[in-house]
């Protein structure tokens, strides 16, 4: 019998359905936790589940301590920083839809990035790429932005968007780390330290400015159980294992997807819409995307 195993032109396509539900998920457990409380008992109880996975496929550790270090770092910028940045956001009250535009432009800030850790070069169509981006990101904040209120936003605060921006520079810089350090780990071993790492963080967090209170309601519980199973499970390891086979920038290229299906999500379940300018600013920041991931 043949094992059951995924296409690999199936992969990014199931990630990126997966990845955009996060969002929501988001938004449907935060009345009832605060961010980093529930992303300690989400990163927890990851734990739990992949060690049990582990123990099933007899999964190795790594070899060193310096690789353990290695993905500790990694996880801590890619569940920590990058989902914790994004849960505070929305606790904020920035709309789901909005933040993921802007986590949208990741493949332009991890081209950024590169450039100035890694030194690799910044070719021309990147850098026509990130002022484009930059300038749909303009537009799709515009509508929002008002000198005259203290936080500058209607409806949110400057600090829910400096928010959302770390968390943009924690996904960027996680997933060069990963691709840099961690390359050939183990995918569930791997996987698991990750969480270690985000799990310390999110702890420490919760402890040192959250009450930690949770209101253990069923709507709570299944937000809980997606966030757990579907997202750090399942998106998560389809995410790992993308990058292990694809170039930097290919892996980027697919997450300008996401903005566009968590829109739509936003406005059936949450009725967030947006004008005509804003739309402007979505196009231009997908248009952005394909021409800086573009392999011509």
């Amino acid at each position: 019998m043949k094992n059951l195993t995924l296409s690999p032109r199936l992969i990014p396509w199931l990630f990126v359905l997966i990845w955009s539900t996060g969002f929501v998920a988001a938004k449907y457990g935060l009345p009832y936790a605060e961010p980093f409380t529930l992303l300690s008992y989400r990163n927890g109880l990851t734990l739990i589940v992949l060690f049990i996975i582990m123990q099933v496929k007899k999964s190795i550790w790594p070899s060193s301590g310096m690789a353990f270090i290695h993905l500790m770092v990694t996880g801590l910028l890619i569940h920590g920083v990058y989902l914790g940045g994004v849960f505070q956001a929305i606790k904020w009250e920035i709309p789901i839809g909005l933040t993921a535009m802007i986590i949208g432009l990741q493949p332009l800030g991890m081209a950024f990035i590169a450039g100035i850790i890694l030194h690799e070069r910044i070719i021309r169509k990147q850098w026509i790429g990130l002022i484009i981006g930059f300038l749909g990101l303009y537009l799709v904040l515009f509508e929002k932005f008002d000198l005259a209120i203290e936080g500058f936003f209607t409806g949110f605060s400057f600090l829910a968007v400096l928010a959302v921006f770390g968390s943009l520079v924690g996904i960027s810089l996680g997933t060069i780390y990963q691709k840099r350090f961690c390359s050939d780990m183990d995918l569930i071993s791997g996987t698991l330290i990750q969480y270690l790492g985000a799990f310390i963080l999110c702890i420490i967090m919760s402890l040192c400015f959250e009450t930690g209170d949770i209101h253990w309601t069923n709507a709570f519980m299944i937000t809980l159980a997606w966030q757990v199973f579907g997202l750090s499970i399942g998106a998560v390891l389809l995410l790992m294992t993308m990058i292990k086979q694809d170039a930097l920038a290919r892996v980027g290229s697919y997450f300008y997807l996401v903005p566009a299906l968590v829109a739509i999500q936003a406005w059936y379940l949450f009725d967030e819409t947006m004008n005509f300018i804003s739309i402007i600013g979505v196009l231009l920041i997908v248009f952005a995307v394909a021409i800086a991931s573009s392999k011509k």
